[in-house]
């Protein structure tokens, strides 16, 4: 169990808008950062970071909170494994004590199979560097690819004995679970027997955008026709090799940083790559390119750039993954290399400068290599010629901005020699057929919901305003609770010459949380939203004990749950900055400006909301026979009257 001294130190040293830097880009947006969201998929940023309340929310999925939640939500850290990230970000010593057998007990299966992982890459690396056989076999490889002895390290490189069970057996003497094993990969059981999946190969362990080892890659280093070359991890809980980059944990904050991302096939292609100082470098391991690893590389940049082997087969199969990335709305340029070499050859064999000099008079805008590549197949050809044109044509329909389509078609018209009316009309026809298709697919879809759209408008509840109001002063109480204002008050009096009731104002000086307590406890009104009520105590609580309160340190101290219900209070008004409404001259109101008014509104508000529920409950009490209608018509006519005059103080107008 990790000490609460260093859960507090964590806290205090850790910025959100860092940690939360590492796996989304963030631009500027007033004295906010905004994004897009990592939790959905979205072309506009609905994902805010605010510095100062240091805590962040996604308005596109409702999650929120501070540093922490961040992790457990993006990485599903639990709460101890995202202090010791926090912790190990900041280089920060942990205290910690020793976690009895039943907390062991109660680690999930997605922890336990995060554990083994790990337990395999220390195994992998410790095999390669302390035994004869490793150094022999597995660093001798590495180093015949040219990767220096740091490197190794840096990417955690490894070797698996040509043994039949040394891993497995060593894991579970270790107390490891087989299951936990099998569910990984690394160990495959049939019947009664069981053996290492890698055995005899050279190990990449796969990280995930954090750095947690969720996966590995395997080289075999014999001539064995039948094994595959390369084996990866099958699909477990963990690891789902559609949604992973490899060197994307390493390559993270340089591709931000540089706001470009070079992309390539294979493993050694980004450890060379790496090694010469070309570190916005990752990889999609082999497979075909997916759009949730698009969406991984987005969060960081707006900029893609393919890095092709020399060989027409290594082109034409990465080709196919252009027109996913042009739907993303991202920026794409490709290179490729001399025939007979790839990524990880010309590395090795060019200084750092060779290769960016290289890569920067080669790298082209995609219709310009698509264009050159497929007009060198058409040869002459006029079908070949045609469609080559609709193919190209074919992805620009793909890009969802309307003027870099335009800007592309204008492109392809020159270097195709052909008009651009012509090329207009095609990529209408396209848009048109891909409108009909998605609108055909629509209209059986709202066909079928139709019915169940219906019961829900007709379900559709009214506005709960005292969950509105009770959410209202939780929110004030966050944001000023300790503020000092001078506030006026209204004293129910007579007037002398006509015995009407009359509201007299005082005015007096008090702290937010002090005047919003007083005027509760006076009214006996009491929250009927239990969280509400939960957050109300504690906040007063807290204001009355600390004279300098801090809302990142209070949201730190909270449950998850409470945590993200405060998070979702304070960052409601950050929907300004992500829509720009202020230069499109809607200027909201600035709270800060007016603090008394708004304590005032707010409590006054609920006065007269609770005083149209209690009227309703007199009006339903008249319908008993044994009640004294008089008596409540009396009381009514006094509640009515009264919010007439809190009313007018509002400046309402009674319906």
């Amino acid at each position: 169990m990790i000490s609460q001294n260093s859960i507090a130190q964590v806290f205090e040293t850790a910025r959100v808008e860092e940690v939360i830097g590492d796996f989304v880009q963030l631009k500027k947006a007033g004295s906010n950062f905004k994004g897009l969201s990592p939790f959905s998929d979205e072309r506009t940023p609905s994902f805010m970071v605010s510095p100062v309340k240091q805590i962040w929310k996604d308005f596109s999925t409702g999650k929120g909170g501070n540093a922490v939640t961040f992790l457990m939500e993006h990485e599903h850290f639990t709460y101890p494994e995202a202090i010791k990230y926090l912790a190990k970000k900041y280089n920060i010593d942990i205290e910690e004590t020793e976690r009895s057998d039943e907390e062991k007990a109660q680690q999930n299966t997605k922890e336990s199979l995060y554990l083994v992982s790990e337990y395999a890459n220390e195994y992998f690396q410790k095999i390669l560097h302390k035994t004869d056989k490793g150094k022999a076999i597995g660093l001798s490889y590495f180093k015949e690819r040219g990767f220096a002895e740091a490197t190794i390290k840096k990417f955690q490189l490894g070797y698996a004995l040509d043994e039949w069970q040394a891993f497995t057996d060593e894991a579970l003497g270790k107390g490891y679970k087989l299951e936990f094993l099998e569910q990984t990969g690394l160990t495959i059981v049939k019947d009664q027997k069981r053996f290492d999946r890698f055995k005899g190969r050279v190990m990449f362990p796969i990280h995930s955008m954090s750095g947690r080892v969720l996966g590995f890659g395997g080289r075999i280093l014999t001539n064995d026709k039948k094994a595959a070359k390369y084996l990866n991890s099958p699909e477990s809980e963990i690891y789902h090799k559609s949604k992973v980059l490899y060197g994307l944990f390493f390559a993270k904050q340089t591709i931000a940083k540089e706001d470009n991302c070079y992309l390539v096939e294979g493993y050694t292609d980004v450890i060379q790559f790496y090694q010469k100082g070309v570190t916005n470098v990752v990889s999609s391991s082999g497979t075909a390119l997916t759009s949730d690893q698009i969406r991984l590389i987005n969060r960081l940049t707006n900029n893609i750039t393919v890095l092709f082997d020399g060989d027409a087969a290594g082109i034409r199969a990465s080709i196919r993954g252009i027109d996913l990335i042009l739907e993303q709305g991202m920026n794409v340029k490709v290179c490729s290399f001399p025939d007979g070499e790839d990524p990880d050859s010309f590395a090795k064999t060019n200084s750092l400068e060779e290769i960016t000099n290289y890569l920067k008079e080669n790298a082209k805008d995609f219709i310009q290599f698509k264009a050159s590549l497929l007009v060198k197949d058409a040869n002459n050809d006029p079908i070949k010629k045609a469609e080559t044109i609709r193919e190209i044509v074919n992805s620009i329909a793909k890009i969802p901005d309307a003027i870099k389509r335009e800007v592309y078609v204008q492109e392809c018209a020159s270097i195709m020699d052909i008009s651009e009316s012509v090329l207009f009309s095609t990529l209408a026809q396209i848009s048109k057929k891909e409108f009909q298709d998605s609108s055909k697919k629509f209209k059986q879809q709202q066909q079928k919901a139709f019915e169940v759209v219906k019961n829900a408008e007709q379900s559709k509840r009214k506005i709960d305003v005292q969950y509105e109001l009770e959410r209202k002063i939780i929110e004030i109480l966050m944001l000023y609770g300790d503020r000092k204002e001078q506030f006026e008050d209204l004293i129910l009096k007579e007037d002398e010459a006509t015995g009407d009731l009359i509201l007299e104002p005082t005015k007096h000086e008090a702290r937010v949380f002090e005047k919003i307590y007083l005027d509760l406890q006076e009214d006996e009104m009491m929250f009927t939203n239990d969280k509400f009520r939960e957050l109300y105590y504690a906040i007063v609580e807290k204001l009355h004990q600390e004279e300098d309160f801090s809302t990142k340190n209070f949201i730190n101290q909270l449950d998850q749950d409470s945590a993200s219900e405060v998070t979702s209070i304070l960052m409601e008004d950050e929907k300004y900055n992500l829509h720009d409404w202020e230069r499109n001259h809607i200027i909201p109101k600035e709270k800060e400006h007016s603090v008394s008014q708004l304590v005032s509104q707010t409590i006054l508000s609920l006065r007269c909301y609770l005083i149209d529920l209690k009227v309703a409950e007199y009006k339903n009490a008249t319908l008993n026979e044994n009640s004294d209608s008089q008596a409540i018509i009396e009381d009514v006519k006094d509640y009515v009257g009264l919010k007439m005059l809190l009313s007018r103080k509002l400046g309402k107008v009674i319906g």
